[in-house]
């Protein structure tokens, strides 16, 4: 852990995305608040562009009660660039500063000037999340210049800028010598995104590329200077994972000085030992769906069915759909050829242009529920009867207990189940149907929900909701509710959906080019036994990746459903590694260094390494491999192991995984103008993402 000790300091938090429910960076922020503010308490502050439509519902506005902070924001309010405080409504309830961009919209051009003139980067009049960040950006710095002159040299300020969008502010500080020490965080550089868009072989091309031409081409060049000068003009440059290290040394030409590995609240996915309850109960509910959507078509046992899942942002290649399907096409062959039992539904969970429901997919749902209220129906007058004769002393004549009447209305239903066609691949009717990647490769390998299919196939192109008439369930419920997650990127700075499978107890797939894949990686000594299961895209080619993927799926439904039980025990047992309780401490790190580095007259920190991680072994028992614990071929899932019931000890395996937790890593930053307390004290940081 990194402790900064100070007799008086402050902490700000700045992000471009704050408020707003935007992908994984959102999700780091909001995460992180809590352990955040337990850790700073009063002297924390986050800041963000004002956006009125999340304001309303997600801040309570009111005053700052620190008076340096509400005579900076009154200078900028004074000269027509209003600025908002109150306290976010999220765990923690840290405060919110807040910069209303639109209305200060009018300097825009001014500032483009002074941009200009303090770095020689121009922004083009089209670009409006350019423009706009150069607006927030420079009333930020405003900001900065107001308050450190109120301040004087104590407290002491730090900013952390999360992304390119918050760099220009960076850049400014620096260029106008405001005395902050600052950190600037990027979560994936922004030309290795559009590279990676574009399909090219980008690990293996890192230092081939030409940048600046690159970044031209694609009409990002001033984007790209942004994100390079800010990553330059930090006293501490840091990034969220191993890979994106990697890519960022050779993309913005400064090799970061901590990884900062991303967290979760834990606390909001714990369940203890009910989580597998709450597999079972939600599977239960997807199965209820299936069971509409395949009506006519349902000739495998729902026992013996696996529901595997991909869900994100709809990037073909870089989510890894391509190879996934790919991927599932050999998995369907490899299963018919065994003649196994084991079916295996595919959720495709990515939002994409449509103009309505399936009209098939909503009979479907129908068909389900006459069939439900009609088999209650009859059962309710079997019940009444049967209860009749019984209090009469009679024993039923079952030929006679259902009239003609029931039986009609049991053979309408049964003909209202048939169907000439086969059930749809996706839930809604696409906008583009012909074209779009995951249908055309369906099509492309044919696995279009034939009865012979042992892999079934859906796509559902629009995140899910509890509201939904087809599938009425959360994401989380979804998940809690799945076998497998996989998530086969081959861009994936961090990768949020296998992090948040693990906290819940669900196995998952991830790759060594994920920053979760590398972290599970360099800290587990057998993810495969804990269910992480990661496929080697880095050095492998696209077709040994492919059929490596198709082993560990092939490999789990092989799985009895004892083994899955035993790996889902160890797979929520990795939530340990992350809490943002114990990742926390790598910010920690990175802001005491910065204290160190901006401040050195002030501020002393040992020369240690950066803080250590976790080591989890290989679990006592055998692993649920295919290896090393089940058959060659695949087995009734109720087929028990007698010999592994005994060597599996749930309570002995967590509590030895629990003690290989190792103490935090400890690295102290020292204010040379007081003593060093017995517990720290909050310096005054300003983090701006």
């Amino acid at each position: 852990m990194v402790y900064a000790f100070s007799t008086d300091s402050l902490i700000l938090l700045v992000h471009k995305f704050i408020t707003q429910s935007l992908g994984g960076i959102y999700t780091v922020i909001q995460t992180k608040a809590k352990i955040t503010v337990d850790e700073w308490g009063e002297n924390l502050f986050m800041m963000g562009p004002y956006y009125e439509h999340n304001i309303n519902t997600q801040v309570e506005k009111c005053e700052p009660s620190n008076p340096a902070i509400k005579k900076a924001m009154g200078a900028l309010t004074e000269n027509g660039c209003p600025v908002y405080f109150g306290r976010w409504l999220i765990e923690g309830s840290p405060y919110v500063i807040l910069f209303d961009t639109k209305a200060a919209a009018w300097n825009v051009d001014r500032w483009k000037g002074d941009l200009w003139d303090t770095c020689g980067i121009g922004l083009p009049f089209h670009d409006i999340e350019a423009n706009d960040s150069l607006i927030f950006g420079s009333m930020v710095a405003w900001f900065f210049k107001e308050l450190t002159d109120q301040l004087g040299d104590s407290p002491n300020v730090l900013a952390h800028f999360h992304e390119w969008q918050a760099g220009a502010g960076l850049i400014l500080c620096r260029s106008r010598k405001i005395p902050i020490a600052s950190i600037f965080t990027t979560h994936a550089t922004l030309l290795g995104r559009y590279l990676c868009a574009g399909n090219v072989d980008f690990y293996n091309n890192l230092d081939k590329f030409n940048i600046d031409q690159e970044a031209g081409e694609r009409q990002i060049y001033h984007r790209y200077c942004l994100e390079r000068a800010a990553a330059h003009c930090a006293h501490v440059f840091t990034t969220v994972s191993q890979i994106t290290a990697v890519e960022a040394t050779h993309m913005l030409h400064r090799k970061p000085d901590v990884v900062t590995p991303n967290g979760l609240n834990i606390r909001k996915f714990s369940a203890m030992h009910e989580f597998q309850n709450l597999h079972s109960t939600n599977k239960g509910r997807i199965q209820e769906f299936i069971r509409g959507h395949f009506y006519g078509h349902l000739d495998f046992n729902l026992q013996k069915t696996l529901f595997f899942f991909i869900a994100g942002r709809y990037e073909f290649s870089n989510k890894g759909a391509d190879i996934f399907l790919e991927s599932l096409s050999r998995l369907n062959y490899l299963l018919r050829v065994h003649k196994s039992d084991v079916t295996v539904v595919v959720f495709f969970i990515m939002p994409a242009k449509t103009n309505n429901y399936n009209i098939e997919t909503l009979k479907g749902q129908a068909v389900r529920k006459q069939l439900w209220d009609t088999a209650h129906t009859v059962k309710e007058k079997f019940g009444t009867r049967l209860y009749e004769a019984l209090l009469k002393g009679d024993l039923p004549d079952m030929n006679t207990i259902l009239d003609r009447d029931d039986f009609t209305i049991m053979k309408r239903a049964i003909y209202a189940t048939q169907r000439h066609s086969l059930p749809p691949v996706t839930t809604h009717n696409m906008l583009d149907d012909a074209s779009d990647p995951i249908l055309a490769n369906i099509r492309r390998i044919g696995l279009f929900n034939a009865r012979v299919d042992r892999v079934k196939v859906l796509f559902h192109p629009e995140f899910l909701s509890s509201a939904s008439p087809l599938l009425p369930m959360d994401y989380e419920e979804f998940v809690r509710g799945c076998h497998l997650g996989v998530f086969p990127s081959y861009y994936e700075p961090w990768g949020y959906t296998p992090g948040e499978c693990t906290v819940m107890g669900i196995p998952s797939v991830t790759t060594n080019l994920s920053g979760f894949g590398c972290f599970m990686e360099e800290h587990v000594s057998d993810p495969t036994a804990y269910g992480i299961y990661i496929v080697d895209r880095r050095f492998r080619s696209a077709e040994e990746s492919c059929n490596q993927l198709t082993q560990f799926m092939f490999g789990f439904c092989q799985q009895s459903r004892r083994q899955r039980i035993i790996q889902r025990n160890r797979t929520e047992r990795l939530s340990d590694l992350l809490d943002w309780r114990y990742l926390g401490r790598f910010y920690m790190h990175a802001r005491s260094l910065a204290l160190s580095r901006a401040f050195p007259e002030k501020f002393w920190m040992e020369p240690l390494a950066p803080p250590q991680g976790f080591r989890y072994p290989r679990p006592g028992s055998v692993p649920p491999s295919p290896s090393a614990s089940v058959h060659s071929t695949p087995h009734h899932s109720d087929e028990e192991d007698g010999d592994e019931e005994e060597l599996y000890d749930e309570d002995e395996e967590a509590k030895r995984d629990r003690q290989n937790i190792k103490a935090p890593f400890i690295s102290l930053c020292f204010d040379y103008n007081s003593q060093v307390p017995d517990h720290p004290t909050s310096p005054y940081i300003a983090l701006l993402y």
